[in-house]
């Protein structure tokens, strides 16, 4: 008997929870219905919006921000004279005409290298130039190609790729052919220099 009436009791309890809570939901909704609490939702989500906003142009305008626009900003590393480019562009023609972009890079940030370097001369034109106990350090100084180039624009891209600094060559001084290099001159190569990579029909030494 006791158990019937407690039963009872809970489900009054439930009913009674419930009828609250849909009530409190019933209300919420008429409120929300309300113009008066739209505009004012509408009015904070404007504001939340807004500041979002102003956030996002202050992030954008920070003076992180412009640090990393000038850093991203390309600049000439290497500010030559017109003998001196000219003979970049050429040495690169001659050298490296019939290979694609990179390889034509690659051949002026050796001869780049090679300035920087306290081992050889100190411009672009006595680098090409060079001999060393009356061997030219770059053959088509001797055989006619430098001269008669036609410098393409694609090697005057490469060539000013590597004015701005852009340098995939991992510090080599060194080219060769090796094809095209007698033996005895190879084996100067292999034997005196620390071969570091190959690319198109050039290995590059150090």
């Amino acid at each position: 008997m006791y158990r019937k009436y407690i039963t009872g009791f809970i489900l009054a309890g439930m009913t009674l929870v419930s009828s609250c809570v849909c009530a409190r939901e019933l209300k919420i909704n008429r409120i929300a219905a309300k113009p008066a609490f739209q505009m004012e939702y509408l009015s904070e989500s404007m504001t939340e919006d807004k500041k979002s906003f102003m956030e996002m142009i202050s992030a954008v305008s920070s003076g992180q921000r412009v640090v990393d626009y000038e850093v991203l900003e390309q600049t000439m590393q290497y500010q030559l004279s017109d003998k001196d480019l000219d003979a970049l562009q050429r040495i690169v023609e001659a050298e490296a005409g019939g290979e694609d972009q990179e390889g034509k890079l690659l051949v002026a940030n050796v001869v780049l290298n090679r300035v920087n370097s306290e081992k050889f001369p100190d411009t672009v034109f006595d680098v090409v130039m060079q001999r060393e106990q009356g061997v030219a350090q770059f053959s088509p100084t001797v055989d006619g190609r430098f001269q008669s180039v036609h410098v393409s624009e694609d090697t005057k891209a490469a060539v000013e790729r590597a004015l701005y600094g852009e340098d995939i060559s991992q510090g080599a001084l060194y080219f060769c052919a090796r094809e095209k290099v007698d033996s005895d001159r190879m084996q100067w190569f292999d034997r005196h220099l620390t071969r570091l990579f190959a690319y198109g029909h050039h290995e590059f030494f150090q």
